[in-house]
């Protein structure tokens, strides 16, 4: 039997039973990639809010209970991910979690969902783009959307994403780098018939990484790349293959999903090609 050590990681996201996001991603996505994922709620759901009815419980007044037993038995991680967090004090409890949890060895992924299309989300008040900015420093590898790097850097949206040039791209990616994290992705970038990710490693060169736009875009396909990338990098790939094995999957996906009718707002049916994913994961 192997003796290899299998890394964990405390996935801090919302629960949505229905839709295909969040946890109900993170889960199978990090057990194809060979991590244990163990997830901490900040909110369950009926369903993701793309729906025109839902069910919605904010945890926020049990994360600390629940975190503090984690302590109590002396848990340790491999890695510590944070998707979306609904209010200040959830971020605040966040960033006392990774104080409490973080070694040298551990890997801090933050995805700070405040925006998209240049909108930024009801909750998204200058007090929580504040805290989100303290959340962010305290990053290893950070992947916000364009409107997030914006937000995160108080800067105007382009709503023409297809005019910026890979040199202002890749001084929004090196700005995000002196918040703090050592590695960026700056995630989904539209420019003509591609989607374009921009990643920042260390002081390696500018990496853009260029995929064929395919599909309608979809609920989900964030957290499905943000979990690849956080799975690969804690498992000690480099930041360039874990966002090549992301965007190829996401592309794949969202195919397949079209290929079966699945209805949009149910995101990309990823299990259809979980086990290629196993089989891409393999030491």
């Amino acid at each position: 039997m192997s003796t290899r050590h299998q890394k964990k990681i405390a996935m801090i996201n919302d629960l949505s039973g229905y839709g295909r996001c969040s946890l109900t991603v993170a889960l199978p996505i990090l057990s194809a990639m060979r991590v244990q994922c163990c997830p901490v709620p900040t909110s369950i759901l009926s369903s993701h809010t793309g729906f025109p009815v839902y069910y919605f419980d904010d945890y926020t007044d049990h994360m600390e209970a629940y975190i503090e037993k984690w302590k109590e038995l002396g848990l340790t991680f491999d890695g510590i991910a944070t998707g979306f967090l609904g209010s200040e004090r959830q971020i605040e409890i966040v960033k006392d979690m990774i104080v409490a949890f973080k070694t040298p060895e551990t890997k801090v992924l933050v995805d700070p969902i405040m925006g998209d299309h240049g909108v930024p989300y009801a909750t998204c008040t200058p007090a929580m783009c504040s805290r989100m900015k303290s959340l962010a420093a305290m990053a290893d590898i950070l992947t916000p959307n364009l409107t997030e790097a914006c937000i995160l850097l108080d800067l105007p949206y382009n709503d023409n994403e297809g005019d910026l040039k890979e040199e202002e791209l890749e001084q929004l990616a090196r700005r995000l780098q002196l918040l703090g994290p050592s590695s960026v992705v700056i995630t989904g970038i539209r420019q003509g018939k591609y989607l374009v990710n921009v990643l920042a490693e260390g002081e390696k060169e500018v990496y853009f990484l260029k995929r064929l736009a395919v599909g309608e875009e979809r609920p989900g396909t964030g957290d499905v790349f943000s979990s690849i990338i956080a799975g690969g990098c804690i498992r000690g790939w480099n930041l360039r293959d874990a966002a090549e094995l992301a965007a190829d999957f996401v592309k794949d996906c969202i195919i397949r999903s079209g290929q079966l009718q699945v209805p949009v707002q149910n995101g990309v049916c990823f299990e259809e090609l979980l086990g290629e994913l196993c089989q891409k994961a393999k030491d």
